[in-house]
């Protein structure tokens, strides 16, 4: 198979109503690309396939997180064109051995990129009120878009609790936290468009009660514990594929015993 960058390939072979797949979130120009060309783009770091996350063991160890586990699995069953794939610090090394799996096992591109973007689009969704699971839901759906989150339609608020951390695959723990908790960690990176942000990432608001929760095997994990062992108010959690009750009843009891009112 010939050796694509991300640019070359879209602009030799991508044409309308291509289907797509993304994976963390490739560098800006490619996804102005894409949706340029009027592509059908499909992130897969999201649970799209409805499939057991057993299916993925004869190509990906249970050791990898549960996230690029999902991508495996979507790749394998979505009829997809061509998969773009961050492999950079903007996503994880993981991601660098995903990518050679998956164009091992599939008959179509995989094409790597990295994604060191530094113009910031700002975070005004990490900061607003309204319900946790839906500001995360926003946030990932803009890694398909190349626009920023209209200021208008989410208004900031103070925050009284901190989620830090990456998109759980899980969402329902999101139900735990009030509506005024603010988001840290590699998702306010994506909102902001610089997924490599590391300074950014490792930013956290020592006044309120924070939960730093990682995917479990994932790096971020040892991240996570160090940030969560240096806030004064800080849980570390991680959770495989699912938030289990007990992850769940120790968050709960975590900010009702910081005073958070739910």
């Amino acid at each position: 198979m010939l050796t694509y960058t991300a640019n070359n390939y879209i602009d030799a072979l991508i044409k309308k109503g291509t289907r797509a797949g993304i994976v963390g979130m490739p560098p800006m120009a490619v996804i102005n690309k894409l949706i340029t060309r009027q592509v059908i783009i499909f992130d897969l770091d999201e649970p799209i396939v409805k499939k057991n996350m057993e299916d993925a063991l004869p190509f990906l160890p249970r050791v990898y997180c549960a996230v690029l586990r999902t991508v495996v699995l979507n790749s394998m069953n979505l009829d997809l064109e061509v998969i773009f794939i961050d492999v950079g610090p903007g996503k994880c090394d993981c991601a660098l051995h995903v990518a050679t799996i998956l164009a091992h096992y599939l008959d179509i591109p995989v094409i790597k990129t990295t994604n060191l973007d530094k113009q910031p689009f700002g975070t005004p969704i990490c900061r607003s009120r309204m319900p946790l699971l839906e500001k995360m839901e926003k946030i990932t759906a803009g890694v398909k878009s190349s626009l920023a989150a209209d200021q208008e339609d989410v208004p900031f608020c103070c925050p009284t609790a901190g989620f830090w951390g990456v998109p759980p695959r899980d969402f329902s723990l999101l139900k735990l936290f009030p509506d005024s908790t603010h988001i840290y960690g590699w998702t306010r990176c994506m909102e902001n468009k610089t997924p490599a942000d590391l300074e950014l990432e490792g930013y956290f608001n020592p006044d309120i009660p924070t939960v730093f929760f990682a995917q479990s095997f994932c790096a971020k994990t040892a991240l996570a514990k160090l940030l969560a062992d240096r806030h004064p108010r800080g849980l570390y959690v991680d959770a495989d594929v699912t938030a289990g009750s007990s992850v769940k009843a120790k968050i709960q009891a975590f900010l009702e015993l910081s005073g958070v009112k739910l």
